[in-house]
């Protein structure tokens, strides 16, 4: 009869940063013998994962701990890819099956399980990785997953991760810089700008492009407090005393309703008007919403002239 094996404490200490998963050399480094090791696995106790990685607990082995050994068996400077990055980042609530790893171009792994190994080129991302298991930096991961969706999606990943202050605009227009090719770098590039400017929904872009300037309005202050109120809004024409709230459906029905209620009589006191538009407003009618803005301007000082966006000649030719 074979004595149960104790690893040390080094080891399990090593194990537990790893979640639970170690490479055959990691037990050996250890001192764990390889007879050891081989009556660990063969008894369930330490269940072998792949080829020479080994999980430390019985039972099917958990996502972190399938990612640590999706790594482990991709070898040298291998990493999580941007799915299984943007998990781990915040970015992405769902822990993605089968497991994404890179790794470097002339490396091979054939293993069978839960992970797709795809082989990348040097210098399409940066070669810094962070975390543990180690993955893409941010900037990279945003970057990856823009090049994979539409538009709208693009949208909402940036403005999502740069909320999280897991990337700024900055950074990624720098990171955008640096790769060669990216199938939606003109869209990147203005939307960095536009979240730079305080743009922080596919509601508030729709407005700066299809209401601010394609009628030439005068460029609004966005995300600011004004007044000495505890109040964000979205949109400011400080100068003429206007604000434009742009209002989703999240967060302004029910007690959403009377604090914007609330909000809008505080600023009112203050002699600044607000006007409230949702995406139907927006995106269904910009030109009316445009009209009904300068409306306001106008009777507040400004000089204008309200411009005509392609829309708006679009219908006087029509009528």
């Amino acid at each position: 009869m074979h004595r149960r094996a104790t690893p040390p404490p080094s080891l399990l200490r090593l194990a537990d940063c790893q979640a639970g998963v170690l490479t055959r050399e990691q037990v050996l480094a250890h001192g764990l013998s390889g007879d050891v090791l081989g009556r660990l696995s063969r008894s369930g106790e330490w269940p072998r994962l792949g080829r020479g990685v080994f999980a430390t607990s019985p039972g099917p082995p958990g996502w972190e701990a399938l990612a640590w050994a999706g790594v482990l068996l991709g070898g040298d400077r291998a990493r999580l890819g941007p799915g299984a990055s943007a998990h781990l980042h915040g970015l992405v609530a769902a822990a993605p099956l089968p497991v994404d790893v890179l790794v470097p171009l002339h490396h091979q792994v054939r293993v069978q399980g839960p992970w797709q190994f795809h082989r990348e080129r040097p210098g399409v991302r940066s070669s810094k990785v962070t975390g543990s298991p180690p993955r893409l930096l941010a900037t990279e991961t945003v970057l990856d997953l823009a090049a994979q969706g539409g538009e709208g999606e693009v949208v909402d990943l940036v403005v999502r991760a740069t909320q999280q202050r897991l990337v700024t605009a900055a950074g990624l227009s720098s990171a955008l810089e640096l790769r060669a090719t990216h199938r939606h770098r003109r869209l990147l590039q203005t939307l960095l700008d536009d979240v730079a400017e305080g743009v922080e929904s596919q509601l508030e872009r729709r407005y700066l492009h299809d209401v601010e300037r394609a009628h030439g309005l005068p460029d609004g202050l966005r995300q600011r407090y004004r007044g000495g109120l505890r109040h964000r809004t979205d949109v400011g024409y400080d100068t003429y005393g206007l604000l434009v709230e742009l209002d989703g459906r999240l967060g302004h029905e029910g007690a959403g309703r009377f604090r914007d209620m609330r909000r809008d009589n505080a600023f009112a006191l203050l002699a600044m008007l607000t006007l409230r538009y949702g995406w139907p407003d927006v995106v269904e009618r910009p030109c009316e919403v445009a009209s009904q803005v300068a409306t306001v301007l106008t009777g507040r000082g400004w000089p204008g002239p309200l411009g005509r966006c392609r829309r708006c000649r679009r219908v006087d030719s029509v009528g």
